[in-house]
């Protein structure tokens, strides 16, 4: 009797306790990580080097994303608006989608699979070659040097990064409005300004800085607990990548309810 309560309530117990493990050191790793802000000292070269590869690294990849989204959402459109006789809303419709959801997401998601990977992949070969312990010999925090640097990099740019492909995105939708829609430019702009609201500018760049958040603590999170050598790595990159995406999806889903809520106070 006792051996079947085990095989049938002793996986999902396991399973349980595993989960509100990984949740506690995550949030213990975070917290520290934050607190790391109010002490001395500060690294600030290694923030900037994490800024410059985050930012200007992804640089090229951010505009195309933008570019190619704000085409492709003018493009499908068409098809819609023309059956309501309402083509002319266009730029409405991709200013609107890209600042309120697909700007934010799609930088976060292509910064999760760039940069989150690297982060754990660098970290975890760090772990398998000792040089995390040999960090600790010498008196220097890991969290402090490793994590809180790439935490600060990742909430400053990816913020900037987002502003960049809502931009570019506007202008890839204004090149299908122009030359395949054949709205004017005058209408294209003023439709997608006009639609605009105080609440969606908040939106897009409080999203950011939580994205930017998730991608950088659970690549830095999955890189410090690798073990197994060099294939071990490679699994903290997947499982960091992975980890990363779905919480990103998971989070949109509750800061739009919020922001939805909140937008009444922010819009006058």
């Amino acid at each position: 009797m006792n051996n079947n309560i085990t095989r049938v309530f002793g996986s999902p117990l396991r399973i349980l306790g595993k989960a509100i493990w990984e949740i506690q050191s995550y949030t213990l790793l975070a917290s520290r990580a934050i607190a790391n802000l109010f002490s001395k000292p500060i690294y600030w070269r290694e923030i900037i080097l994490q800024m410059d590869k985050i930012g200007v690294g992804s640089l090229t990849i951010v505009i195309l994303t933008g570019f190619f989204t704000g085409a492709v959402l003018a493009i499908q459109s068409e098809g819609a608006l023309r059956r309501y006789g309402a083509v002319s809303m266009t730029g409405q419709l991709v200013a609107l989608t890209l600042i309120r959801e697909l700007g934010p997401v799609l930088s976060a998601l292509m910064l999760a699979g760039r940069i989150g990977s690297g982060i754990a992949s660098e970290l975890g070969s760090m772990v398998v070659s000792e040089q995390i312990n040999a960090m600790r010999s010498l008196g220097t925090d890991p969290t402090r040097r490793l994590v809180t640097p790439r935490m600060i990099a990742m909430i400053i740019m990816l913020p900037m990064l987002t502003i960049i492909c809502d931009t570019v995105g506007m202008f890839g939708g204004w090149i299908i409005a122009s030359y395949k829609l054949l709205i004017s430019s005058s209408q294209y702009w003023s439709d997608a300004f006009n639609a605009m609201q105080f609440s969606d500018l908040v939106g897009t760049l409080f999203k950011p800085l939580v994205f930017g958040f998730i991608i950088s603590m659970t690549g830095c999170y999955v890189g410090l607990r690798t073990h197994g050598g060099t294939e071990g790595v490679g699994r903290s990159t997947t499982q960091a990548v992975v980890s990363s995406s779905v919480l990103i999806i998971a989070a949109d889903f509750f800061l739009n309810n919020l922001l939805i809520y909140l937008s009444p106070m922010m819009n006058p």
